[in-house]
């Protein structure tokens, strides 16, 4: 048998393993080229990812970035809220602002005027308090009076009024008590001898607060029907003869119904203010207050005028569109086209600032326990 060459054996030997070598050599080099092959592809997975993630969280971020004032309102309508029905002042000096409020908001919102009548403006104030969306979409009047009894009867009236952000307010109002002109009540001093019957538009409304006041402060013999849902219905009421009077702001007749005063179809018999108003021979009411106690009784009652037509936003409402909406207020009341218009309606655009009618609320609920007995023995009838 033929033995293979020693030498040759190890050469084959040393190809072999030459090219064992090399096979493994280049499975290495295959797997390695591969594995960078995945791991770019990995690389480059995973940085697309963190684009993409990157490109969510600036999104959501620049979503999560709170509105200018003027980006709300540009696409958010405006609410106006009025506790009163149609016809008399609060409605018409409401929509009287509500047309020219717009150009001094940012954004120029539509102003959408809503009635909301109800138990003397109370519905539209608990409305503003615990209903009305917090986003300074809303803001709202009511009556004047409620801050003075929510102050004096905070068991029945539960509203902080000093939690609402108060907007501003205009005009200063002069509050009469007039009779229809065949009326057997003439004069003030009718009222001491002669009952007059007047209507009322609920507790708390300026036909109800006036007489109730008085005849429990002066003596004077006022019989109040109530059940009328506002000024203009008493008014109503009154031309049919079923009321003989009305106690309200002097600008519902030198606005609603100018011809009564010119025509002289009302005797005004006072006003409840201590300045007199600009109608000769017109008495005010204190003149007739003989008592200290008395004069003082009717200033707490009657301070209430000092709240104007006031417009609040609801309790937390963002502070920059409220400070938005207070200075829009206060430009809108400046504004000559508005004042003109209410030249022509013979409507009173006093402005009263959100300051002062704050000072008003923490004034009305720091008063002393022994005045707010006396009021609401006063007023115990309302």
């Amino acid at each position: 048998m033929k033995q293979k060459s020693p030498q040759k054996s190890t050469l084959i030997s040393k190809a072999i393993l030459v090219d064992s070598d090399f096979q493994f050599t280049e499975n290495i080099i295959q797997r390695y080229e591969k594995t960078l092959r995945e791991t770019d592809v990995r690389r480059v997975s995973y940085a697309i990812m963190l684009l993409f993630a990157g490109s969510i969280l600036v999104s959501a971020a620049t979503t999560a970035q709170p509105q200018t004032v003027e980006e709300f309102y540009a696409k958010t309508s405006l609410r106006m809220i009025i506790g009163n029905p149609p016809g008399g002042d609060y409605d018409l000096g409401g929509r009287v602002m509500a047309r020219h409020l717009e150009r001094h908001v940012p954004g120029r919102p539509a102003i959408i005027v809503q009635n909301m009548p109800g138990a003397s403006g109370l519905t539209a104030a608990n409305h503003l308090y615990s209903v009305a969306p917090r986003d300074g979409s809303v803001i709202g009047s009511f009556s004047r009076n409620l801050p003075g009894l929510a102050a004096l009867n905070p068991s029945k009236i539960k509203i902080d009024f000093a939690k609402f952000n108060w907007i501003g307010a205009s005009s200063l109002p002069s509050r009469v008590c007039v009779s229809w002109g065949s009326s057997k009540i003439q004069k003030a001093e009718d009222l001491f001898s002669r009952e007059l019957i007047v209507g009322s538009a609920g507790a708390g409304s300026v036909p109800s607060l006036v007489p109730t006041a008085l005849n429990s402060v002066l003596n004077t013999k006022f019989r109040i029907v109530e059940g009328y849902k506002g000024t203009n219905e008493i008014f109503i009421a009154m031309e049919r003869g079923e009321v003989d009077g009305l106690c309200t702001v002097l600008s519902f007749f030198q606005t609603v119904h100018p011809q009564t005063l010119l025509q002289k179809k009302v005797n005004v018999l006072f006003n409840v203010e201590e300045t007199k108003i600009d109608i000769p021979g017109v008495p005010s009411i204190f003149d007739f207050a003989k008592t200290s106690e008395q004069k003082h009784l009717l200033q707490f009652v009657f301070s209430s005028a000092e709240f104007g037509r006031p417009f609040v936003a609801p309790p937390g409402a963002p502070g920059d569109r409220v400070a938005a909406l207070q200075e829009a207020f206060k430009n809108m009341l400046a504004d000559e086209s508005l004042l003109a218009e209410a030249e022509k309606l013979k409507l009173d655009m006093t402005y009263r600032s959100p300051e002062s009618l704050r000072a008003l609320v923490t004034e009305l609920s720091s008063t002393p326990e022994e005045t707010r007995e006396k009021v609401n023995k006063l007023l115990q009838s309302q």
